[in-house]
Order: structure tokens, then sequence, then C-alpha cells
């Protein structure tokens, strides 16, 4: 085990499963403390047992990150039992994929709800425990989709909004020693993208290898290439970068 964030508490939502619970896993194993939140805390008991059989620590917190009433007891919980956030990861998301004359407001307000609100909401609450400390670490996931992507304009639009917070947290808490940065996924074996293949009507180890052909490392991504991502964007190692996107993607923005 590292101890690049031995003495660190790391809060990272969506974390029960795929890109947030490798992340999740990586931060522990890097020494910090982690608060694995998810809506239903029942839902993080595997991520938790993971890290604890590393040898790490973590702790379960169900929290619905739309709601400021429950995101406040979350990090207040976390603060008491695990200590100050110092880092945090705003991973929680939604997919309602449909094209626009399909999508309904309710899908729209959905996804707007958990990636921005979401992200608003704790960030406001990280930054509140981190400005005193004078140090902190927040990486937000944002997406190729933030590009533009058919039948995907509410989870396009929310991830392009993404990467303009990211920007502006950047600005505004930079000289309280907190860095903020963002990182785009391309694609990333996950329940996501399987809901994907499903919606498309597609086997997904064929959705997985028509990826893989269109991206120039020639093989799709796996949650530990986010994980390894946010390890660096939250160590020491990066304290001269803030207010980038990262396109983790294996080059298929280049194409």
């Amino acid at each position: 085990m590292s101890s690049e964030l031995s003495d660190k508490v790391a809060v990272v939502t969506g974390a029960a499963r795929g890109i947030g619970a490798g992340i999740a896993q990586t931060l522990a194993a890097s020494g910090a403390a982690v608060a694995v939140v998810d809506l239903e805390e029942s839902a993080c008991a595997d991520t938790v047992e993971r890290i604890e059989a590393s040898g790490g620590r973590a702790l379960a917190v169900g929290a619905d990150v739309t709601d400021s009433d429950s995101v406040e007891r979350a990090f207040e919980r976390v603060s008491e039992q695990l200590g100050t956030v110092g880092v945090l990861v705003n991973n929680a998301g939604v997919t309602k994929d449909n094209m626009l004359f399909k999508m309904s407001e309710q899908d729209w307000d959905a996804v707007m709800g958990v990636h921005l609100r979401g992200a608003f909401l704790c960030s406001r609450a990280a930054q509140k425990r981190m400005v005193p400390e004078r140090w902190g670490k927040i990486v937000n996931l944002s997406s190729v989709s933030a590009l533009g992507n058919r039948g995907q304009a509410n989870y396009s639009t929310a991830k392009a909004g993404i990467q303009g917070f990211t920007k502006t947290l950047a600005i505004e808490l930079g000289p309280f020693g907190i860095n903020v940065n963002a990182i785009a996924p391309g694609f990333i074996v996950s329940d996501m993208t399987a809901d994907t293949a499903q919606r498309l009507g597609m086997d997904f180890e064929d959705l997985k290898a028509g990826a893989a052909g269109e991206t120039p490392v020639r093989r799709v991504g796996q949650p530990e290439d986010i994980a390894n991502a946010v390890s660096f964007l939250t160590s020491d190692k990066s304290s001269f970068i803030t207010g980038q996107t990262l396109y983790v993607d294996g080059g298929r923005k280049l194409g």
C-alpha cells in the first residue's frame, strides 16, 4: 500500500460499482481513508469489503447527491467517523438516453440533477472543509460525450457543463491550495456501457469490439484506467495542474 494519501480522507460518489468503485479502491491503496458514497448505503458493501480486505479504511455512506440536506449529512458523518475531507471525486452519474424528440423533461432533469447539481452540492460541502486546511483535491468526471453524441443531448450537455464548472472552481479555490480538475473517460467497460449496448440492441462484446477498433490503442478502457488518472490528480505530483480536463480515451479524441 502506498503512503501518498496516508493522512487524507477521500469522498468518492457513485462508488458502489464500476468506475467509482475502482477509484475508491485505488485511493485507499494510496493510503486514504475513503468514504464510499452511493444512493443506497447497502450497495457500497462490496467496495468497502474489498478495501478493508486489502488493509485499507473505508466507510459506506448512503446519500442522494441531488439533495442538499442529504449531502450535508453525509459529509458531517464522514468528518465525524473518518476525519476532515481533503479529496472529493464527483463520479456519481446516470444516463437517460434518447433522441431529442423522444426525450422527456424528467429525463433531462434527472441527468442534470445528478451530474451538475450533484457536483455542485458535493463540491460546496467539500470546499467548506478544505479551505481552512489550505489543501484539497477535487476531481470531476466529465466524458468524451461532452463533445457531442447522438442520443445524449442531456448527458452531453451535463458533461460539457462539468468542464466549465471545473475551470471556474479552479479559479475560485486555487488561492486556498485546492486543485480542481476533470477527467473525460472514453469507452470504459461498466454497467453504463453495458446499458448502452442494450439500448442499441447490440451484444455488449460486439459493442466493445467496435469501440476498440475505433480507438488508436486498439482496446477499450477499464475502470482502473480512470482510477490511475484520479490517483495522479489527487497527489502532490499534480500540484501545478488545475482547471484542466484530461481525456482518458485511448486517443479517440484525436481522431
